[in-house]
């Protein structure tokens, strides 16, 4: 590759980026967050059984519901999945990860739209995925009513 001096500023940018990323209140909160949950030995015991089920439950479905333990490990996969969930330190961290989330999708979406509003940024949310009303995908060429960039 050859270096020029728009390739190192374009570096130095994306630096400069990533630095304002990381020392956002949105990640800080996210590490915060993430600490919090590290900490909490009642989530940390939820997760650690949840693994362990979930191998469980990998295993018999392997064979399905011909297996003798379908229906028991199903059900309590469900249910410790669901206690898991609604574990107040695992719904903070999993909000704060998804707030970051949300932080890189904007950021990808403004880089990709200063090029060109052509460019196709995945971010794995429809709403930054298309300009379009319909959710994206009709492959109409607008005739669905949809706005087409």
């Amino acid at each position: 590759m050859l270096v020029t001096s728009e390739t190192v500023q374009l570096l130095d940018g994306a630096e400069h980026i990533g630095k304002m990323i990381l020392q956002s209140d949105v990640v800080e909160h996210y590490r915060q967050c993430l600490y919090t949950f590290r900490q909490d030995q009642e989530a940390q015991a939820l997760v650690a059984e949840f693994v362990k089920m979930k191998e469980r439950y990998e295993e018999v479905q392997r064979f399905g519901r011909y297996h003798p333990d379908y229906k028991t490990v199903t059900k309590q996969t469900r249910e410790l999945k669901r206690s898991v969930d609604l574990h107040e330190t695992v719904i903070e961290f999993k909000k704060a990860e998804n707030a970051v989330q949300k932080l890189l999708d904007e950021v990808s979406v403004i880089l990709g739209y200063s090029i060109s509003e052509q460019i196709k940024v995945p971010t794995g949310n429809p709403f930054f995925d298309t300009g379009s009303s319909c959710g994206g995908g009709c492959g109409s060429g607008g005739s669905c009513g949809c706005s087409v960039h």
